[in-house]
């Protein structure tokens, strides 16, 4: 049996069942409740949600004290809950009707309160009115605009025009526009309408009228008697799909292997349109590295090859709106060549162009034109980059950014790597980026230098502020962008400078700061920020309300909870000011908090453990200076379902009956509910199964019954699970020794457990063994369970052999004991025991010290004490305290001492990195521990203050220096030297043209020592080097910055080698440049040798020259394959090697086999043999089926048997192929005709002319005749003289 800890249908803090009760979260607040407030919900530690309901008059007071003091406590709430990272509150406070939070176990400390009042001020909130009727008639609202067109508004002319623009606000407001920044007067125009109860602006065209008229700039503003709201700055256009001019193209006449550019030119449309390239007949023109479209709509032809002839080129336009597409008249291609012939067989030439007689050429830009270009983008958007270049063969394009590497996760190529697109770009992404366009004659990069510049995005987008009377707050408007936008405010729609003055209003820069606000305070304030490439636009109302607490949950909730369970009672409240809430149980007595109860800043109440003690009636409180608000909870408690009696493992034999128990208690006024799960499913209970309310029994059990059975005991409240495994056995024959027979298992538990000899240190442990289901019992462990520190939790305390069922335990004092005890065997640990009796030892001083004891600096100026603090069996008494003890070592100051709780003291205002002994002595109520040891510790470090000096280096190889340096002066390092540390970066290489990553690298020497090498440096590089020394707080300053030169070395393996067969005769290679040349590449080693199974060929070795990347070689054999290995060399030498292996022929295996069993002699003699065999026993066979034969001869033999004649008197008839299917081994001719062979031993040479005939059992009719061509011979002379069956026939 196996019992879950899934105590508590409400998790880890009980249930509460109360009507219309919810367990969401803030965020759940603020997005989905209908009974949404002004959302002031922050977040102290995780999983609390509180509005800021302290706020009273009192408090209201404290924040009129100054808007200096304000900012300096907003300022200290940041900083302290910036490592809580709590999320920005919102707004003011109110609760969800019947919400059920989680609270934390934490409380804020006292100053927060205030603090957390002047935060809100500083920063404002989302507002949102509770859509209570009640609240929503009395409430006033400006307006708010909810729902608008984007800024830039395109529409199909084919449609109406539809510019929305909707709003709330209470009273609802009423809309009107401007166009072109001027009144728009709907009501003159009969085409425009205004949809009812909203803003949108419909212009109708089903009675005529032309789009066009009506483009412009629309601005919407939503007013009423409380202010004015206003919409983004609508641009409209109608959308233009032009038609393309009329042109005629004359041919296009190229040289082959000359670039091409044809140019499309679509008419500007709005919005641009899609470009695409097909032929006059509409099939699409394939692209590929050579031909493709670049971004700006041309065709791109790298270089011309003569099958382009083959089609004409259409560029295309679709336009999106209209759904149309424009077609430009076709170019035609004429090529001129010195191969006229388009042999297809040559396009997978190795060597194409110089088959065709094209002339190789090294690349060339055709799209950007020169060396260097710039390109602006726009934060956020996409980066396109395109290099396009022209050359012979086809050049390869790879792309690369300056001092760094591309963004992986934002960069893709597209259109065969032209193309390099970045999306959603940000300012880190401007800089330097080249392309590489290359192919075996040679390379050719082109620079693009990127700036990113940034339309306006908000930093502080300024949030709707709802204020009481009297109090202080402020909206922020803050942007950036690039350049850096202006901010502009309004009110109502009017700039601030003509607005009427307001003595409770500043403005600072982008920020507008209220005091003492009244009703009349109340508008809608516009925060305008733009700068060249854009602009933002945001309303943000300041409303005053003045309104009386009052609650928002049902009154008189009643709420049960489980016994031992962590609750909490919610009481979600409304008013300006923010009401405080009380909470009294039972209608008396004094403001419940502190203790088991738990009041957060959002009003809630937590019990932190409910007890009998705690059901009764609370009251909530709500109140401010307008009045008061009270609502009511009945608790009730509740005992928890426990499961005591539970089911237990079993092994059965098959076709017995099992009876699996649950026994359960419960809380009797709850409705109890048992169920059954099988492997965690649900159980059927079928007809070989009775569940009863404490057991199921399963009769005539199958093996299909094998598995985890689960009872589930539950009620509304809770539940209880209990799980045990059912193993089945199948029948087996009766074996001779019975016992062996009998399945083992592990015991069953110990029970009534019995404590005796109770004495101060110990206690007499006595308990009955339970069956050791054939499996003797070796131990038995004994574990305790304390109440004070870790109720719940288990420990070991000793095991015994199995042979003893009594045994004394060593007990420490002050522990409120109990045990329990678990049987083991071979085949495992018993289920616990139930638990004993509790047993309480009496207290003592301590007798040991808290163990690891440190002191070490987390800051420059203090030193954390921190030590491992005492179990329960070791704190022999209550209220265990630790005495802290330091003094500065060697200084023989007297000790200082502080008593501590917790298990961490930090020491404050300490010098920099110097020692300290510690001491920490346990102690509790019946007296102190012992003198504990002293410890040493050291007080935090700061940065070192001096560099290594005298740096030299010595050039080892072309990857390695030495490095030798004077070491600094201890009383420099300020902590504790852990290391000197060289910094180096590539500066640049000692080939031209090779871009190197200037990544900076470290090389690290532990301990204070003078010397030390650096490894893996790049050879025939230049370097530079710095030198620091670094503690435990970090590095110190960088010594003088030293230059180095690597040699030349050995270059990398050669990048992406590839081999390709494209037929049996020719094998190509073709591979890259090595990522790291280190030096002056001088050629290319290539080693081949080929192999046939196990046998190899003589190895042969190619050079070639360093520009060579490519090479074709003809096969000696069409069975073998090849192993070629590939290195470059330098002065230096060869590099590091790259091995490849030409594909394995289609028929290898067959072609190995055949090779290597067909030349063998005996395999030679034995197919001669068996093919004499089979001609043998073939020639047997056909004088076998002769002799049987039945056929009359024919008296004339100058009368041919043919098919026309009748069947013979005797039954026998003439049997030929229907298909006239021709004997094996004759040829059929284009006619249909039989060809005769020229074998002479063909049957059909000596008949008549194939039409031999065959009786029934296969027998051949007719008479043996000479050859048809041949002239008869006279006399009495017979074929048979001349027919091989006949020689044969006689020999048989």
């Amino acid at each position: 049996m196996r019992r879950l800890a899934t105590r508590g249908a409400a998790g880890d803090v009980g249930e509460v069942a109360a009507p219309a009760a919810d367990s969401s979260d803030c965020a759940r607040v603020r997005s989905l409740s209908p009974w949404r407030l002004i959302d002031l919900c922050a977040t102290w530690n995780t999983g609390v949600c509180f509005p800021s309901t302290a706020w009273s008059r009192a408090s209201s007071g404290v924040a009129r004290q100054g808007l200096n003091e304000a900012e300096e406590l907003s300022s200290a709430w940041e900083a302290h809950l910036e490592p809580l990272k709590a999320p920005r509150p919102q707004g003011l406070g109110s609760r969800e009707r019947g919400l059920v939070l989680r609270m934390a176990r934490q409380q804020p400390p006292p100053w927060v309160h205030a603090a957390f009042l002047l935060f809100f001020l500083s920063l404002g909130g989302a507002i949102e009115i509770p859509m209570d009727p009640s609240i929503q008639n009395e409430l006033t609202q400006p307006p708010t605009i909810t729902k608008q067109s984007v800024k830039d508004h395109i529409v199909d002319p084919r449609d109406n025009i539809l510019i929305e623009c909707e709003a709330k606000g209470n009273p609802a407001p009423s809309f009107h526009w401007t166009r072109n920044s001027r009144f728009f007067n709907i009501a003159k125009d009969p085409r425009v309408s205004m949809r009812r109860r909203s803003g949108t602006l419909v212009i109708d065209f089903r009675s005529g009228g032309r789009p066009e008229e009506y483009e412009g700039e629309y601005q919407c503003f939503a007013r009423n008697k409380f202010g004015t709201a206003l919409s983004n700055r609508i641009r409209l256009q109608v959308s233009k799909s032009p038609l393309w001019p009329k042109e005629n193209l004359d041919p296009v006449v190229v040289q082959e292997g000359a670039p091409l550019t044809l140019q499309c030119n679509p008419p500007p449309g709005l919005p641009s349109p899609v470009i695409f390239w097909m032929s006059s007949s509409m099939e699409p023109i394939t692209q590929d590295k050579r031909v493709s479209q670049g971004h700006n709509g041309d065709l791109y032809f790298s270089n011309v090859m003569l099958q382009d002839m083959q089609t004409d080129y259409s560029c295309n336009a679709r336009f999106h709106f209209t759904h149309t597409i424009q077609q430009k008249n076709p170019f035609t291609l004429k090529v001129l060549t010195n191969h006229p012939y388009n042999d297809s067989s040559l396009r997978n030439h190795p060597d194409m162009y110089s088959a065709r007689g094209v002339a190789e050429r090294t690349p060339s830009f055709m799209y950007p034109q020169g060396t260097s270009s710039s390109q602006m983008v726009l934060r956020g958007m996409d980066l396109l980059l395109e290099c396009i270049a022209s050359g012979v063969p086809t050049p390869d394009i790879a792309w690369y950014k300056k001092g760094g590497d591309l963004p992986s996760d934002k960069a893709k190529f597209e259109n065969f790597n032209k193309a390099l697109r970045i999306t959603n770009v940000s300012e880190e992404d401007s800089g330097e980026y080249f392309c590489l366009a290359s192919n075996k004659m040679g390379s050719i990069r082109h620079t693009i230098s990127v700036r990113v510049k940034a339309a306006p995005y908000w930093l502080d987008e300024p949030k709707n502020l709802i204020l009481a009377p009297g109090e202080d707050g402020r909206l922020v408007c803050r942007a950036n962008g690039n350049p850096k936008p202006t901010v502009q405010w309004m009110v109502n729609g009017e700039p601030l400078q003509s607005a009427p003055p307001n003595p409770n209003r500043e403005v600072a820069g982008d920020t507008i700061i209220f005091r003492d606000t009244q009703i009349s305070s109340r508008a809608v304030y516009q925060c305008n920020t733009s700068n060249e490439h854009g602009y933002l636009l945001a309303n943000a109302f300041v409303s005053v309300l003045d309104v009386p607490p009052r609650m928002l949950s049902p009154r008189n909730q009643f709420i049960r909870v489980i016994l031992y369970n962590r609750t909490r009672l919610d009481c979600p409240f409304f008013g300006s000011p923010i009401p405080t809430l009380r909470w009294f149980k039972n209608g008396q007595g004094s403001n419940l908090d502190g203790g088991n109860y738990h009041v957060y800043e959002n009003g809630s109440l937590e019990i932190k453990m409910i007890r009998k003690e705690d059901q009764g009636i609370y009251t909530c409180v709500a109140t401010n200076i307008l009045g008061k608000a009270e609502n009511q909870v009945r608790l009730e408690v509740k005992d928890p379902t426990r499961i005591y009696r539970m089911p237990e493992d079993q092994v059965v034999k098959r076709g017995t009956t099992v009876q699996l128990e649950c026994r359960v208690k419960h809380d009797p006024s709850l409705k109890l509910t048992v169920s059954w799960l099988k492997d965690d499913e649900p159980l059927y209970i079928g007809n070989r199964m009775k569940k009863e309310d404490d057991s199921l029994t399963i009769f005539g059990v199958a093996e299909r019954d094998q598995g985890s059975y689960t009872c589930v005991a539950s009620t509304e409240l809770d539940q209880d699970l209990a799980k045990a495994y059912l193993t089945v056995l199948a029948d087996q024959a009766t074996p001779t020794n019975r016992l062996a027979a009998l399945p083992k298992g592990r015991p069953d538990r110990p029970r009534d457990l019995e404590l005796t000899d109770l004495a101060e240190r110990s206690v007499r442990l006595t308990w009955i063994p339970g069956d050791d289901n054939n499996s003797p019992i070796t131990d038995y462990v004994v574990q305790f369970e304390e109440d004070q520190f870790q109720p719940g939790v288990w420990h070991d305390h000793s095991k015994f052999p199995g042979s003893v069922n009594s045994a004394i335990l060593q007990l420490s004092p002050y522990v409120n004991y109990q045990f329990r005890v678990i049987a083991v065997n071979e085949v495992g640990s018993s289920h616990p025991s139930l638990p004993s009796e509790r047993y309480r030892t009496s207290g003592a001083p301590p007798e040991s010290n808290p163990s690891d004891v440190k002191g070490e600096g987390t800051r420059k100026n203090n030193m954390e004490i921190t030590w491992t603090p005492m179990n329960a069996t070791s704190a022999f008494g209550p209220n265990l305290r630790y005495i802290v003890k330091w003094r500065r070592r060697e200084t023989r100051e007297t000790w200082n001492n502080v008593t501590v709780w917790g298990s961490r003291y930090v020491v404050g205002q300490t010098p920099v990195y110097v020692p300290y002994e510690i001491r920490v002595q346990a102690e509790n109520d019946f007296g102190k521990a012992p003198e504990p040891d002293t410890v040493i510790g050291y007080s935090g470090e700061d940065y070192p203050r001096a560099a290594p000096t005298e740096v030299k280096i010595r050039v080892l190889n072309s990857t390695a220096i030495s490095l030798q340096w004077n070491r600094v002066y201890s009383d420099t390092v300020q902590g504790q030297l852990r290391e000197y540390r060289a910094y180096y970066w590539r500066e640049s290489s000692l080939l031209k043209n090779l871009w190197v990553s200037q990544k900076r690298q470290q090389a690290s020497f532990p301990g204070d020592r003078p010397r030390g090498v650096v490894s893996r440096l790049f050879p025939y590089s230049n370097y530079k080097l710095e030198m620091v020394v670094v503690n435990g707080r970090g590095d110190g300053p960088r010594s003088e910055t030293k230059e180095f030169t690597t040699p030349e070395g050995v270059p990398s393996a050669p990048r992406r080698f590839r081999v390709r067969q494209p037929n049996l005769e020719t094998i190509n290679l073709e591979w890259d440049h090595p990522e790291h040349p280190n030096g002056i590449l001088i050629g290319y080693t290539l080693k081949y040798v080929a192999f046939n199974g196990t046998k190899v060929g003589k190895q042969m070795v190619e050079n070639f020259s360093p520009n060579q990347t490519k090479f074709s070689m003809q096969r000696a054999d069409p069975v073998s394959r090849y192993r070629f290995t590939l290195s470059a060399r330098t002065q230096v030498g060869s590099g590091e090697a790259v091995t490849e292996e030409s594909p394995a022929p289609p028929n290898e295996a067959y072609t190995n086999n055949q090779a290597d069993i067909a030349t063998q002699g005996w395999f030679i003699g034995l197919m001669c043999a068996i093919a004499l065999l089979v001609l043998i026993l073939l020639i047997v066979c056909f004088i076998k089926r002769s002799r049987g034969g039945k056929y009359p001869v024919r008296e004339k033999k100058d009368v041919p048997l043919g098919p026309e004649d009748p069947k013979e008197e005797d039954g026998s008839f003439d049997y030929s192929d229907e298909d006239n299917k021709p004997l094996q081994g004759s040829q059929t001719s284009l006619d249909g005709t039989i060809k005769q062979q020229e074998s002479d031993d063909s049957l059909v040479d000596y008949g008549e002319g194939g039409e031999g005939q065959f009786n029934e059992d296969g027998s051949f009719i007719g008479q043996y005749t000479v050859k048809k061509d041949k002239e008869e011979t006279e006399g009495n002379e017979s074929s048979e003289a001349t027919s091989p069956v006949n020689a044969i026939y006689s020999l048989a």
